[in-house]
């Protein structure tokens, strides 16, 4: 049977990025955040929400769960029709949605997976229940290729406070004895002007971005931001490390961006869309 007319000539497809994670009704970070990033870059992205949240630029007023069974439905419809390049996680609450998500990567073979342990909102709100942490660090450390933490979460990951660039690789080395596959552990709590993240992959020498601090108020959604820039690069064609230095620059754009904006009275938004890129073409298999 012939195909459909023109559809011979259609020899190109979108990068795509899965964003798997949760809702802020807020705009500035989770799914939104991804969406957003995804966009800029020049990709193409799905998503498949763990849970919805009411919250804006002063915090976290309410989270409401999606039941895993429709959690899985959704990864489900999107890799068995449009396919996936690259996976961001980014909130998963419970241990069954920790588990939920692990299998639903091995069920469609998703190897290009940046993790960002989401546990606790800028504005302090918890966002992750404690018997998740182990399911996260059990079951999706080893399935991701790098593990994102703050230094809030990876002082929580390693049962210890870090107040230093020697606490951070320490902890990141910890990290990947413990499962991960490559840590970036995000130094932007620590004291003083200079903001240092932390590559650290198996083999290689460790790599430190060090950047003076942006003064800005609107920090919502870095680290969304962070790994979605990531996953997207990736799916891009980049490299790990290529990608974790091409995501940076992104968030460091979007910061100073966004500087002078107010929205809200509390921490808002990065300008994700400082300089959109087109969306990008790939050959089809």
């Amino acid at each position: 049977m012939a195909p459909p007319a023109g559809e011979a000539e259609i020899r190109t497809r979108y990068p795509r990025v899965l964003a798997i994670a949760g809702s802020d009704s807020g705009g500035g970070a989770g799914i939104q955040a991804d969406l957003k990033t995804f966009a800029a870059l020049g990709c193409f992205g799905m998503t498949a929400l763990t849970a919805l949240t009411a919250q804006n630029t002063l915090g976290v007023r309410a989270i409401h769960a999606v039941p895993v069974e429709f959690l899985a439905d959704q990864i489900d419809a999107v890799a068995e029709d449009i396919g996936v390049d690259a996976v961001k996680i980014g909130m998963l609450h419970s241990a069954p949605v920790v588990q939920t998500v692990a299998a639903a990567l091995d069920r469609h073979c998703m190897g290009t997976v940046v993790l960002d342990p989401v546990m606790v909102a800028a504005s302090g709100d918890r966002l992750i229940q404690p018997e998740a942490v182990d399911a996260l660090v059990r079951e999706l450390f080893p399935r991701a290729l790098l593990v994102t933490p703050n230094l809030d979460e990876a002082g929580l990951l390693v049962g210890r406070q870090l107040r230093t660039e020697a606490d951070m690789e320490a902890a990141a080395r910890e990290l990947l004895e413990r499962g991960a596959r490559a840590v970036l552990v995000k130094g932007g709590h620590l004291a003083g002007g200079i903001v240092s993240d932390l590559l650290l992959i198996p083999g290689a020498r460790p790599l430190w971005l060090r950047h003076p601090r942006i003064a800005t108020p609107n920090i919502h959604g870095t680290g969304c931001t962070l790994s979605s820039a990531i996953a997207a690069h990736l799916a891009l064609g980049c490299e790990l490390a290529a990608a974790v230095r091409a995501a940076h620059a992104y968030v460091r754009a979007a910061l100073t961006a966004g500087a002078g904006a107010r929205m809200g009275a509390g921490s808002g938004p990065l300008n994700h869309s400082h300089a959109p890129q087109p969306m990008q073409m790939r050959p089809s298999p």
